[in-house]
């Protein structure tokens, strides 16, 4: 149900783009870059087409097509593209209209299934059914894709389309990025009880084609009895916890998935040492941490801790709605004691590539922006 809702609450593009400047291919490459570093997730790349310039003579273009998942407005993503082309070399003027060389051109064809009518963006691109270096390259990735006015497929309108040109594929190919951080190939998320942490792993995880590792709370038969009888269930609670976490983490990140580039976990070990340190007495804490320190010493750091910062009002709101029986008895109090512990365990990490998140505004799960900006810090974030 997670993953579903995240892939609804982007906004998918599709773009063309066009160079016959210069180096053609590293125009290109460069604008895909920026697109994916600025405008939210590339998904795909179509192949490099080599197309004659259409309506004026000039140098041969290179054209391509990609999908993107965005969480601008349309006039929003037209700002960010006019910003792109700019740093390439390109300068619009009010006769830009016309067909001109240029270093860069990237033309927004679909917004969603949207249809757009302004004196400054007009979507679907009301000329694409006349070209066929668009067509073409967007059939590559999407030739089922319905135009929301002329009611075809691409498909249907590459067949259909007028336009006589060329249009060749080349061998050439345009890199995509799929990596959230070229450092990290280890991400932890951490917070307080109702973070959202397990929410944002998800997510992330389908963004990025990344490996999750999930804490398996649900399975641990002391957790409800824990919250009836915190005295007497402390003990094994936490024992059980810290087995559980280790084993887990010792397996999964020795199996490295082959076909992800990216493994991202809800929890990091140390929250096991932070939870004993509020839960349990000092006898049973000092004896917890001798066991602790020992698997401490086994388990892979990760390349980003990412700690997601909530008050307490809201703790309570997102424990409340989740719906967990065991956990509506959780006091403020607790979680308070629980935050002061992480605050103090952060302090005291010198090693430990810390960045934290203040998500108390934000709802990331719903707001394509929140979700969009927390991408944006953890890409911009340097140890």
């Amino acid at each position: 149900m997670v993953l579903e809702g995240v892939k609804s609450i982007w906004n998918k593009v599709y773009l063309s783009l066009g160079s016959n400047r210069g180096d053609r291919m590293a125009y290109l490459q460069s604008a895909c870059d920026e697109l994916h570093e600025r405008a939210g997730i590339l998904r795909s790349v179509s192949p490099v087409y080599h197309t004659e310039a259409w309506g004026f003579r000039a140098p041969a273009f290179h054209n391509i097509v990609v999908e993107l998942d965005t969480a601008y407005s349309p006039n929003e993503l037209l700002d960010i593209i006019q910003q792109i082309e700019r740093e390439s070399g390109r300068l619009r003027s009010n006769s830009d209209e016309g067909y001109a060389s240029r270093n860069l051109d990237i033309d927004i064809l679909y917004y969603g299934d949207q249809i757009i009518d302004t004196e400054n963006l007009k979507v679907p691109h009301p000329h694409m059914a006349d070209r066929k270096f668009v067509l073409a390259p967007l059939h590559d990735i999407a030739p089922e894709l319905l135009h929301p006015v002329l009611k075809k497929t691409t498909a249907e309108l590459l067949r259909d389309t007028k336009d006589e040109g060329t249009a060749v594929r080349i061998k050439e190919r345009i890199s995509l990025q799929e990596t959230l951080h070229p450092d990290y190939s280890y991400i932890a998320i951490e917070g307080n009880i109702g973070a959202g942490k397990t929410s944002l792993t998800h997510m992330l995880a389908a963004d990025f084609n990344a490996k999750t590792v999930l804490e398996r709370f649900a399975d641990n038969p002391f957790l409800p009895k824990f919250y009836e009888d915190q005295e007497r269930y402390a003990f094994p609670l936490e024992m059980s916890f810290l087995a559980d976490r280790y084993q887990q983490l010792s397996d999964d990140l020795a199996q490295f998935d082959l076909f992800k580039n990216l493994i991202i976990s809800d929890y990091y070990i140390f929250k096991s040492l932070i939870f004993a340190g509020v839960t349990l007495s000092e006898d049973e804490y000092m004896l917890y941490r001798k066991v602790f320190n020992f698997m401490y010493k086994e388990i892979t750091k990760p390349d980003l801790y990412v700690f997601l910062y909530q008050d307490t009002g809201r703790l309570l709101e997102n424990i409340k709605k989740r719906g967990r029986e065991y956990e509506q008895s959780i006091s403020p109090e607790y979680l308070q004691q629980i935050h002061e512990a992480y605050h103090r365990f952060i302090k005291s990490q010198e090693d430990l590539n810390v960045l934290i998140i203040d998500v108390t505004s934000m709802d990331f799960v719903s707001r394509p922006k929140d979700y969009w900006e927390m991408i944006k810090t953890i890409r911009n974030h340097r140890k």
